[in-house]
């Protein structure tokens, strides 16, 4: 517990820090820049959390292809990990509640991130057609929770079809992940943070070309077994 508040100090300093950041930022139009500054606060809250990150088949990856990360869901820490890792900035479709944070949802408005208000029949289908057009236009990577929220007992839920829709839309690569014990560092509904190993595996890409809806439900057993494969409990 101490560990935890000694962290939440010093990444609350380094948030406020981040203002004269953005502001940097947004004067020179850097858009990936606070996204930078942001992994590196991120690196060093692992640092000061005990964290330690493997990371294996990153070496899959085309850097210079925009892509659709998806990954398994069961903890706060989740997307915070994968990022201080991954080979590029990438972009996330946020729970619109986040955007009102100080700072911060200036900062990822700024960023590139899009916002989803679960309230509305069309909302999603909005952020959806909102990031296909980041995806197009400005080449931004997403990073997507296809089981649409966290798991309480640590094991995959049902995958739903936002984010395949997403990757069919651009015809961007989807990029299984499997993020293995963030669970047993800050499970959900737990507040304080335990130290400990993180495993993150990047598979192989999967392409979406000639891919429709009618054959998307193969398309998310294929990305779903690749998750699984690397987690032990699934």
């Amino acid at each position: 517990m101490i560990r935890t508040i000694a962290a939440g100090v010093v990444l609350t300093i380094l948030a406020l820090l981040g203002i004269p950041v953005l502001l940097v930022c947004a004067l020179v139009g850097w858009r990936d820049g606070f996204l930078v500054y942001g992994r590196w606060m991120m690196r060093a809250g692992r640092a000061l959390l005990g964290i330690r990150v493997e990371v294996s088949g990153l070496e899959r990856l085309d850097r210079r292809t925009p892509c659709v990360f998806m990954s398994n869901h069961v903890s706060f820490l989740d997307a915070p990990m994968l990022v201080t890792v991954v080979d590029r900035p990438v972009r996330f479709i946020v729970k619109r509640f986040v955007f009102r944070i100080p700072v911060m949802g200036l900062g990822m408005r700024f960023a590139g991130y899009v916002p989803l208000d679960k309230e509305g029949v069309g909302e999603g289908r909005k952020s959806i057609a909102r990031a296909a057009d980041l995806i197009r236009t400005k080449g931004y990577s997403f990073l997507v929770y296809p089981e649409g929220t966290r798991s309480w007992e640590g094991t995959l839920l049902p995958f739903r079809r936002g984010g395949f829709f997403l990757a069919l839309e651009t015809g961007a690569p989807i990029v299984p992940v499997s993020v293995q014990g963030t669970y047993e560092l800050m499970p959900r509904g737990r507040r304080s943070i335990r130290p400990g190993v993180v495993r993150i595996v990047f598979h192989e890409p999967v392409a979406v070309a000639g891919q429709t809806p009618e054959t998307m439900p193969a398309l998310i057993e294929r990305v779903r077994d690749a998750i699984a494969s690397e987690l032990t409990s699934s």
